[in-house]
């Protein structure tokens, strides 16, 4: 049923279940490694002041360079942010979405004590112009706080496929509220078609057959509509982990799938090592990768378990599975050694 298997087992300390607060952070080090993997748009503090004004700026494509250009002029009408001294300290930030992690970020200098500041400063971006179109622009102002709590000023989000490329003269646009669509990584990234299966513990008979602790069978079978990065397609792989377990013994990956938006993988995984009360505190995170050789880029993931947000005791922000990745986690719990097949959306993890 599949070209590739691999297994492998699944390790950590489970009688650490309640550590002390002197072996917390040792124990969990290496778990937020993992879960940190992408940046968000959204860094900061929201809830000090309401997005008001408007921006002023134009966007360009330079043809020969193949740079996506994005002149900021200026804003007016800020929010105050520090009411008693009557200031704000803004700047402009800009992403691409989805993808803000691969083409990262951009931004202006900070004004400062002022709400009608005056940039005059060029974005620049180096992308293909048939990339960009598939992307948004995500132009956000931002209040610069020494402590690092930046204040959200307002954004607007820009269609780039629609956008008027004849258009290059500078604009007024009113900020609005931060987008709920990005803030809660509501963007589409593809869809994984997979299957996963539980084994518990001597439930196929006699040994060689019997496997002596449990087992979690994880079959990725394709993935569809994957963000297309370069013109070619996309080289995509998927890397799979069960946390807490994040070494290299928990890590398994497919092979790489080229210039595809709609790979098959037909990939499966063997994690042992599993007790049935292991299934309420472990997450089983797939991410799928474009691969070029310098780096590879994030794009979309999914992770099942409960989705608690507590792993024997401990709280971890690498338990948010959604309600159809929970779903899914709890039907193969449910089903002892039967195949549970689903179709998951990928997101931002």
């Amino acid at each position: 049923e599949s070209d590739t298997a691999s297994e492998i087992s699944f390790q950590f300390n489970r009688h650490k279940k309640t550590p002390s607060t002197g072996s917390h952070s040792s124990d969990m080090a290496s778990v937020s490694s993992v879960s940190g993997s992408v940046l968000s748009v959204y860094s900061g503090d929201f809830g000090s002041v309401d997005a008001q004004g408007t921006v002023e700026f134009a966007l360009d494509y330079d043809e020969k360079n193949r740079e996506f250009q994005v002149h900021v002029s200026q804003c007016k009408d800020l929010a105050v942010v520090d009411e008693k001294k009557g200031r704000s300290d803004p700047y402009v930030k800009t992403y691409l979405l989805p993808d803000k992690a691969r083409m990262g970020k951009r931004k202006t200098s900070v004004k400062k004590r002022t709400v009608n500041p005056i940039y005059n400063e060029v974005l620049r971006y180096k992308i293909e112009k048939m990339v960009l179109l598939i992307q948004k622009l995500n132009l956000s102002v931002w209040h610069n706080d020494p402590l690092g709590r930046n204040s959200f000023l307002g954004e607007i989000e820009i269609d780039l496929a629609s956008w008027d490329w004849s258009n290059r003269k500078l604009n007024w646009y009113p900020l609005k509220a931060r987008s709920l669509s990005a803030v809660n990584g509501v963007d589409h990234r593809g869809v994984m078609s997979l299957s996963i299966k539980y084994v518990p513990p001597g439930s196929l008979g006699k040994w060689p057959k019997n496997p002596p602790s449990g087992e979690v069978h994880i079959w990725v079978k394709d993935v569809k509509d994957l963000l297309q990065l370069r013109p070619s397609g996309v080289d995509s792989f998927v890397k799979c982990y069960v946390l807490p377990d994040t070494s290299k013994k928990s890590y398994q990956k497919t092979r790489v799938i080229k210039r595809d938006t709609n790979p098959v993988f037909n990939h499966t995984i063997v994690y042992d090592g599993f007790h049935t009360e292991d299934l309420k505190d472990a997450c089983v995170e797939l991410t799928v990768w474009d691969h070029e050789k310098l780096t590879n880029h994030f794009l979309g993931g999914i992770r099942l378990g409960l989705g608690t947000g507590l792993s024997y005791g401990i709280s971890v922000d690498w338990m948010d599975s959604t309600q159809e990745e929970v779903a899914f986690w709890q039907e193969m719990m449910l089903a002892a050694n039967e195949w549970i097949e689903g179709l998951l959306p990928l997101r931002s993890l």
